[in-house]
């Protein structure tokens, strides 16, 4: 077994180490709005629950040469974001929003997304999500040297859900129904697949 000390290799080694051992990821195509009321639309798949009570996800923006993503920037400026989960009929047009854009350019009109209004916040979702949820900003962290961070940390706390009727019932979200896709290494993605059962230990 290869053992290595990820402060000997180059931050792409690190990264690609990461993507290819850490899978499958979930997708989170996060939208939100430039002071100038610009749509933004982003998928980042270093996404995740943090915590239930209250209910949080995280989202992990790496930066490049330093430089802050929009989204980042939009989500500091506003302290709000919508997230929405990535679908087997999403997918493609949420992959033509990795597109790099200028900031005054929207991803959402670029795939021919649809902006949906917010309860509760002031950012648009997209119809075309099965499940979207609007977020305030718990938590921000730069990660990494403090002359120049690598990573903006943002904590998130839901303050509405939205379900598709379709793939909701008895307050339970079926996995079928949803058809979320997850991100592996490369250009490759992964659909849910076989789905097994393993009691917990009481």
């Amino acid at each position: 077994m290869l053992s290595i000390d990820p402060n000997t290799i180059t931050e792409r080694e690190n990264y690609k180490f990461l993507i290819g051992s850490i899978i499958p990821r979930p997708i989170a195509f996060v939208t939100t709005l430039s002071e100038e009321g610009v749509l933004n639309g982003a998928p980042f798949s270093y996404f995740n629950i943090v915590s239930s009570n209250p209910p949080m996800i995280s989202l992990s923006i790496q930066r490049s040469a330093g430089r802050q993503k929009d989204t980042a920037k939009n989500i500091l400026e506003k302290k709000e974001f919508v997230v929405h989960i990535v679908d087997e009929q999403n997918v493609e047009k949420v992959n033509k929003t990795a597109a790099s854009l200028p900031p005054h350019e929207s991803e959402v009109e670029l795939a021919e997304l649809t902006p949906i209004e917010s309860i509760k916040i002031s950012v648009p979702g997209v119809q075309q999500a099965k499940i979207r949820m609007e977020c305030v900003l718990e938590h921000s962290l730069e990660l990494g040297d403090k002359e120049t961070p690598g990573c903006d940390f943002i904590i998130g706390k839901v303050v509405q859900f939205h379900i598709e009727n379709e793939i909701y019932e008895n307050g339970r979200i079926d996995s079928k129904g949803l058809a979320a896709v997850s991100r592996l290494a490369g250009n490759y993605y992964a659909k849910i697949g076989e789905v097994f059962e393993i009691e917990r230990p009481k």
